[in-house]
C-alpha cells in the first residue's frame, strides 16, 4: 500500500510561460501635471515622459481643456486610433528604438475639439470686453502725466492718444485693458522703451528718447500685446496680421473694377479749440467758426495763405494751446481750460501775433501725428499760381554760381542753423 504525500512545493498541473503580449504601443497615460506646469515645461514633460508631441499648441485655445479631454479619450481606445506613431531610429538596433505619438488636427475629432475650444474662447473674450465697457468703476492715472481719470477707459485711452500723441488702438478693440496698461506701467517704471524696448539710465533719457525718436507707440512684433487685442480671438490659428493680409489678398484678386460704391472712411478732424470732431471738413470749420469765432477761412483769404503757410499756422495754434499758452498775446496759464477761456473773454480767437512768429522751418512738423485737419487744408490752382509769383524767397541754383557766398549767406539751411542756436 502506497501513500501519496503532498507538500506546498508539489506540482498538480502543467506550467507554461506566459505569453509575449503583442507589439501594440501603449497609452501614454497622461497624469494631472498639466494644472500646475507652465506651457514650456508642460510640452516637455509631455515629451519626455509620455512621449506625446502636439501640432501647434500655439494655436490651442485652452490647452488645460485640450489636455483633459484627451486624457479621457486615450483612457477609452487604443493610442494609434488618435495619434501617428514615430519611430525613431528605426534603422538601429530594436533596443534603442523608440516611439513617440503625434497627435495633430488631420484628425477630424482634434479640428472640432480645437474650433470648439476657440469658439468658447472667442465667447468669453467677448463677454470680458462687454464688462469693461459697461465699467464705470474704472479709475487710472495717465503713464505720461499726473492727471487722473475714472469712469470709463476710453477717458484715458482717448487722453493719451490726443494729449500725447500715444495710441494702444480703439477702445474698442481692447480687451483685458488694465493689465494690458499694468504691462505698459511696468516697462516705463523699468526705464524701458515701449517701441525698440531698449532700457536707459533714467526717466528724463527714456521720455526724451521717446519724443525724438517718434517711439510712443507699442511694438507691433511684440507678440506678448496679442492678447489684449479682440481681432487675435477670432479665427482658429490667425494672428491680427494674417487676417488683415488675407484681406489685402482679396481686395488686390478682384476683377471688379467697379467703384461706384466706393465710400471715403471719415477723416474725423478735430477742433483746434475743443474736443469736437467732426466727419467732414466742412462740418469742422462750420463748428469752429459758430461755436468758437474762428473763421480759417476768412484768415487764408485776408493773409494770401498759401498751403505750407496754412500747415505751419495750424502747427502753431495746435502748439501754443497744448502748452496752455494764449497764441495772440503769448500769455501762459496753468491748464488748457483757463487758455480757452482768456483767448474768448480776451477777444483774441482770431488775432494772429506777426507772421515771424509761426511762419518757421519749425512748424512744418505736426504737434499731433493724427492730425487730419492738416490733410484737408486748401490747395488749389489758385494757391500754386500764387507760389509760382510768390516764390521769391525760394532760392533757384543755376549751374553757375558766380556768387557762392551771397548763397549761402541767403540759404534755407543757413536759416535753420540760426533758428535751432536761438532755440538752443
Amino acid at each position: 500500500r502506497r501513500v501519496c504525500v503532498f507538500t506546498e512545493d508539489s506540482i498538480l498541473e502543467p506550467l507554461c510561460f506566459p505569453e509575449q503580449p503583442p507589439d501594440v504601443p501603449s497609452a501614454p497615460s497622461l497624469c494631472s501635471q498639466h494644472v500646475l506646469l507652465q506651457t514650456d515645461v508642460l510640452l516637455k514633460h509631455l515629451l519626455l515622459e509620455h512621449k506625446l508631441v502636439i501640432a501647434d499648441v500655439r494655436l490651442i485655445a485652452d490647452l488645460p481643456r485640450y489636455l483633459l479631454y484627451w486624457k479621457g479619450r486615450f483612457l477609452e481606445q487604443p493610442v494609434t486610433d488618435f495619434c501617428s506613431v514615430i519611430k525613431t531610429n528605426s534603422t538601429g538596433p530594436v533596443e534603442k528604438q523608440d516611439e513617440y505619438f503625434l497627435l495633430c488636427d488631420i484628425l477630424p475629432e482634434d479640428r472640432l475639439l480645437r474650433e470648439k475650444l476657440q469658439q468658447k474662447r472667442l465667447e468669453e473674450v467677448l463677454e470680458q470686453q462687454q464688462r469693461e465697457r459697461d465699467d464705470t468703476s474704472f479709475h487710472r492715472v495717465c503713464m505720461f502725466c499726473s492727471e487722473e481719470f475714472s469712469g470709463n477707459r476710453s477717458s484715458l485711452l482717448n487722453h493719451m492718444a490726443r494729449e500725447h500723441s500715444f495710441s494702444i488702438g480703439l477702445p474698442d478693440n481692447i480687451v483685458y485693458c488694465n493689465e494690458f496698461l499694468d504691462t505698459l506701467q511696468s516697462k516705463l517704471d523699468n526705464l524701458q522703451c515701449l517701441y525698440c524696448e531698449k532700457t536707459f539710465r533714467d526717466k528724463t533719457t527714456l521720455k526724451d528718447h521717446m519724443r525724438k525718436k517718434a517711439h510712443r507707440r507699442i511694438n507691433a512684433s511684440n507678440h506678448d500685446y496679442d492678447r489684449f487685442y479682440v481681432i487675435n480671438y477670432l479665427e482658429l490659428g490667425k494672428t491680427w496680421e494674417e487676417v488683415q493680409s488675407e484681406d489685402d489678398r482679396e481686395l488686390v484678386d478682384e476683377e471688379d473694377d467697379d467703384w461706384s460704391d466706393w465710400r471715403a472712411h471719415p477723416v474725423s478732424a478735430v477742433c483746434l479749440f475743443c474736443d469736437h470732431q467732426s466727419d467732414t471738413m466742412e462740418q469742422i470749420y462750420s463748428h469752429m467758426k459758430d461755436v468758437h469765432g474762428f473763421d480759417l477761412h476768412k484768415l487764408r483769404t485776408d493773409l494770401n495763405l498759401r498751403f505750407y503757410q496754412q500747415v505751419k499756422l495750424v502747427n502753431f495754434i495746435r502748439r501754443q494751446i497744448h502748452q496752455s499758452r494764449c497764441y495772440g498775446c503769448q500769455e501762459k496759464f496753468e491748464t488748457r481750460a483757463d487758455v480757452l477761456g482768456h483767448i474768448v473773454a480776451e477777444g483774441h480767437v482770431m488775432q494772429l501775433p506777426e507772421v515771424s512768429a509761426w511762419d518757421q522751418p519749425q512748424y512744418y512738423f505736426p504737434t499731433y501725428e493724427n492730425d487730419a485737419l492738416l490733410c484737408a487744408l486748401s490747395d488749389s490752382d489758385q494757391d500754386e499760381a500764387g507760389e509760382t509769383s510768390h516764390g521769391e524767397d525760394v532760392p533757384v541754383i543755376a549751374e553757375d554760381v558766380s556768387n557762392l557766398r551771397a548763397l549761402k549767406q541767403s540759404s534755407v539751411l543757413n536759416q535753420l542753423l540760426k533758428n535751432t542756436r536761438s532755440c538752443s
